[in-house]
């Protein structure tokens, strides 16, 4: 029987000072490696467990998992706390965070620095899921009417904590954490890619089909070629909750990108999941594109140039969905789910890809 144990650590600090202040609990004893799960939801940890139980992401069994989330997040971590206990996860652990970061200090030194050096000193590296919108006053915009911000706390917390890895332009005499350990390991997930754009210096579009394609109504957006959805807009028209949330595209990956090995064959453009409305318009410093949508108008995938195991990706490489052939996908009301991704995209065409990701992943933890 696995032990039950959840520990938590609680960074408690009052005031909102540019200086790292106070303390945390953090294991300095850990002999294990490290690996950090931003917003660590039931979902994310269930979506977590499944590719490294079923060595889909094989990471060694060494690793212990931290999830970092702000206290101010929306989401109720009780939750979180439930599913690890009664799992029995003795290797994972929540770490809730307290400090109070200002809009004025995102991009310097603040309450969190302290936590986040401890963090990235006893660590191999990060991963940052999806989420909502960032407040567009991050990355010196103005709200679009389709915006929409729920969850600041948590945007702050990981946008300074991204920063304060990778440096930015907003800030170009702060000296980022990797300079001391340029292979420390960054996978951002959808808004995990857009805040690490963020992060570095760089800007979004709110609306991709209002800024890119001039499009008003999700009718037009569905009259579209496929490679310019870049989510299910089928779901505006129906509470049939069966339906999938996000949409099936191509990609084209980019000659001389660190994923573009994950190809078969050179030049195949693979089917990707995307759930999303804004995208990369500016790229931060140090950022370079490494796909894009079949049209060239959107970033799908961007790395870094100094620090080689940094990447962020706009689409979703994550869901079980992508990796269970019984799973059978459902995009229109009107139309029965009959076959699995694997069945729709098999082989080169997007399962092979998908499958190549997370093994990659494996080999940089190794």
């Amino acid at each position: 029987m696995k032990q039950r144990i959840l520990l938590f650590a609680t960074i408690i600090l009052i005031g909102c000072n540019h200086a790292p202040q106070g303390s945390n609990h953090l294991d300095s004893a850990t002999t294990t490696r490290q690996i950090i799960v931003m917003h660590p939801t039931v979902n994310n940890l269930k979506t977590f467990l499944y590719l490294t139980e079923n060595a889909l992401f094989p990471l060694p069994k060494d690793y212990r998992v931290v999830g970092v989330y702000h206290a101010k997040e929306i989401y109720d971590y009780k939750k979180a706390q439930k599913f690890i206990d009664e799992q029995g996860l003795s290797n994972v652990s929540l770490l809730k965070v307290d400090n109070v970061i200002c809009a004025d200090s995102l991009y310097a030194k603040n309450s969190c620095t302290e936590l986040f050096t401890k963090l990235f000193n006893e660590s191999q590296g990060a991963i940052f899921f999806g989420g909502p919108d960032i407040p567009p006053f991050t990355y010196g915009d103005s709200t679009n009417l389709l915006t929409v911000v729920t969850d600041p706390n948590r945007h702050y917390m990981e946008l300074s904590f991204l920063f304060q890895l990778l440096g930015g332009n907003q800030n170009v005499g702060f000296k980022p954490l990797m300079d001391e350990k340029p292979d420390f390991r960054i996978l951002g997930i959808c808004l995990g890619m857009q805040t690490m754009n963020v992060a570095t210096g760089g800007t979004l579009y709110q609306d991709i089909p209002t800024e890119l394609y001039g499009k008003r109504s999700v009718e037009s957006v569905l009259a579209m070629d496929a490679n310019q959805q870049h989510r299910n807009y089928n779901t505006n028209f129906t509470d049939d909750t069966s339906l999938i949330w996000g949409g099936f595209h191509q990609i084209y990956v980019v000659p001389g990108a660190k994923i573009v090995s994950l190809l078969s064959v050179n030049g195949v453009r693979p089917f990707v999941l995307s759930s999303h409305h804004q995208s990369v318009k500016k790229l931060g410093m140090g950022l370079r594109v490494a796909a894009w949508s079949i049209d060239g108008k959107v970033v799908e995938a961007i790395e870094h140039n100094r620090f080689p195991n940094v990447i962020g990706l706009q689409f979703h490489p994550e869901p079980t969905l992508l990796y269970e052939r019984g799973i059978k996908i459902k995009i229109q009301s009107n139309k029965p789910a009959e076959q699995s991704f694997e069945e729709l995209y098999p082989g080169e065409k997007g399962a092979s890809f998908h499958i190549a990701f997370w093994a990659m992943m494996g080999e940089m933890y190794k």
